[in-house]
């Protein structure tokens, strides 16, 4: 099995402007992805980051990162990463994995796991992962993703909300003002799951996916993978035991980043 890695990457970030050139010890964090994921640990064939300026491509160039110039008014990533396959001349059944550009921690097994996945599942035009959710902050948090799943490890829904519902829940007396209960008895079992983002597609799905109309559900819940299930479209799930590394939105997590490479 061969795959391409693709990192989107943009300059414009609302909390943290220049993100993918923000050093970590000493390397730029767009290259620090790039390298991650052309670790040993990967089986990945080829990793391309997908960049919107003349700046990041520069600076993976310093490095021997393979790179692609892409436009800069791309709504989403997976616009910029259906131009960077037609630029790469993908071949419509070529595996592709979109790694964030900003999750310079991502654990390079986990992005082969995915690619292999969507291999293995042909009625799957998606793949991604999730890992079981062990606290209640977690579960209620609506910036943590839910995923819930069929017997054969397809999703069912993706949702902000804390899904699946704990109906007969039991609700001893001292419980929280959300209706949750306090402690162990807080979560249902089997545990569930939390959605991380990290995709597989087929080069033609990804080609086909930004001229999808808009689901309903995708701008209600502000989650793109929706508009594919909404059209019809399987996604596959490989769950993990272990939680990814830290991505970095904010300047906090770029400071946590940077003491964790320190270290």
């Amino acid at each position: 099995m061969s795959f391409t890695v693709l990192i989107p990457a943009r300059l414009a970030s609302t909390r943290l402007p220049n993100k993918p050139l923000a050093d970590i010890a000493g390397l730029p964090m767009i290259v620090r992805v790039a390298q991650r994921v052309s670790s040993g640990l990967s089986a990945a064939t080829r990793v391309v980051v997908a960049g919107d300026s003349a700046e990041i491509l520069q600076a993976c160039q310093r490095h021997g990162v393979e790179a692609v110039l892409t436009r800069v008014d791309h709504p989403s990533g997976s616009d910029r990463l259906a131009e960077a396959c037609d630029l790469l001349g993908l071949a419509d059944d070529a595996l592709v994995v979109n790694v964030q550009g900003d999750e310079p921690l991502i654990d390079p097994a986990l992005v082969s796991a995915v690619a292999g996945l969507l291999h293995q599942r042909p009625e799957a035009s998606m793949s991604t992962a999730a890992h079981p959710i062990h606290e209640l902050a977690d579960f209620v948090n609506p910036n943590v993703v839910k995923v819930v799943l069929d017997a054969h490890d397809l999703a069912l829904y993706f949702s902000r909300a804390p899904i699946p519902h704990w109906r007969d829940q039991p609700k001893p007396p001292g419980g929280r003002a959300d209706g949750f209960a306090q402690g162990e008895s807080s979560l249902p079992s089997p545990s569930p799951l939390r959605h991380i983002g990290i995709y597989g597609y087929r080069a033609g799905f990804l080609r086909q996916f930004p001229k999808l109309a808009q689901a309903p559900i995708e701008v209600t819940e502000a989650l793109e993978q929706l508009r594919a299930m909404w059209h019809g479209h399987r996604i596959a799930v490989h769950v993990t035991q272990q939680a990814p590394g830290a991505g970095v939105d904010t300047p906090e997590d770029l400071a946590r980043v940077r003491r964790l490479f320190a270290a």
